[in-house]
């Protein structure tokens, strides 16, 4: 018996169209960090209990407007130990076999789906059909198809859906993307982003093509696609990569180690950028512009985030990404608000677009435009 297989068949459940009523009334201003005005918080179940979605859960402890209430897990053990550490009721616990339940349940709003990358796409139709806001990880899917087809179903169901794309919240790097809007970068000519750790066991799912989808593009390369295009603030309209792999038994058909790819955005500038999971230290973002440049090191880790411009160090403080993340998610679901980095379906989108040429150009060997 493979557990893994038996996730995928039990969570790939057709997803089946069930009628809903609207969530909420009209949306109530609010304040980015203090939530002054409107006092409602979002009820959020978390889909997948390992260890990013425990980093979640012990987060959201801290925040003002969003509320741990509901988990859905395959193993049931987990389930108990999460209602113990976290207060979690029992109607408000489900298994990949009934979730579709919750559309009766008053006390979720949304679900969190934190489950390996090729379980991504199903789990959201259903929690669409059943009525209920979703946040996804990143990558949203396995491809743009698989994303466009999760954006139509939500919008379907007028549910939001949003993606884990913490560091659009971060405030150092806000601090870059603030001073790019203001000019105080001049035109921007260059952006570098290393993105890239040594894997360890072999075994797990991240190196399993059936449920991740690649390798090192989609878990940590992800961070440089979406930084090249927030901080250059373009799109990019063409694409080229090579792929190296030193460890074919490790990095199996279809699993890629490393990936070396070069962005060209319209306005002139140019992005570099590697992905890979065979060399530790990968964690910089670097950002040139005619009148000085910005740094990130690290960039994308949990934090603290650390940098500097031609100007001085980055001194904003420290605070947990997904508290943050949690809380003004929140923001969005409940009041409308506009996050200064999209973190929307239609985002992820543009990334798994990015994705799926790279993967072409390291095929092909030949530039490829894009269409975002």
């Amino acid at each position: 018996m493979n557990p893994r297989r038996d996730f995928i068949q039990k969570l790939a459940l057709s997803a089946a169209a069930i009628p809903f009523a609207p969530l909420y009334g009209a949306p109530h201003e609010l304040d980015v960090f203090g939530f002054s005005g409107d006092q409602s918080v979002l009820r959020v179940a978390i889909m997948g209990l390992g260890s990013y979605g425990t980093r979640v859960a012990d987060a959201m402890q801290s925040c003002k407007r969003a509320k741990l209430a509901g988990v859905i897990s395959g193993t049931p053990s987990k389930i108990k130990n999460w209602q113990k550490k976290y207060n979690i009721l029992e109607k408000n616990c489900y298994n990949y076999e009934n979730y579709d339940r919750i559309k009766d349940n008053p006390d979720i709003d949304a679900v969190y789906v934190i489950t390996p990358n090729a379980l991504h796409h199903d789990a959201v139709l259903r929690i669409a059909a059943a009525g209920k806001h979703v946040i996804c990880e990143k990558p949203m899917a396995l491809n743009a198809k698989e994303g466009e087809e999760m954006v139509a179903a939500c919008k379907k169901a007028d549910v939001k859906l949003l993606v884990g794309y913490r560091m659009h919240f971060e405030p150092n790097t806000l601090e870059l993307i603030r001073m790019r809007n203001e000019g105080e970068f001049g035109k921007i000519m260059f952006f570098q982003g290393l993105s890239g750790f040594r894997i360890g066991d072999p075994n797990q799912w991240r190196l399993d093509k059936a449920l991740a989808g690649g390798g090192s593009l989609m878990d940590i390369g992800i961070y440089a696609i979406n930084g090249a295009r927030y901080m250059v603030g373009e799109e990019p309209v063409w694409v080229t990569a090579q792929e190296t792999k030193t460890n074919p038994v490790k990095f199996k058909e279809g699993v890629d180690e490393t990936i070396q790819f070069q962005l060209g955005f319209p306005g002139g500038a140019v992005a570099s950028c590697l992905s890979t999971y065979n060399m530790n230290y990968l964690d910089r973002f670097f950002l040139n512009g005619e009148k000085g440049f910005g740094e990130l090191q690290p960039a994308t880790g949990y934090g603290p985030i650390k940098g500097r411009t031609h100007q001085g160090p980055l001194t904003e403080p420290h605070v947990v990404h997904q508290t943050v993340q949690m809380d003004e998610m929140a923001g969005i679901i409940l009041d409308g608000k506009k996050a200064v980095v999209p973190v929307d379906g239609q985002e992820a989108v543009k990334d798994l677009k990015i994705i799926d040429a790279i993967y072409n150009v390291c095929r092909t060997g030949e530039k490829q435009k894009l269409e975002l």
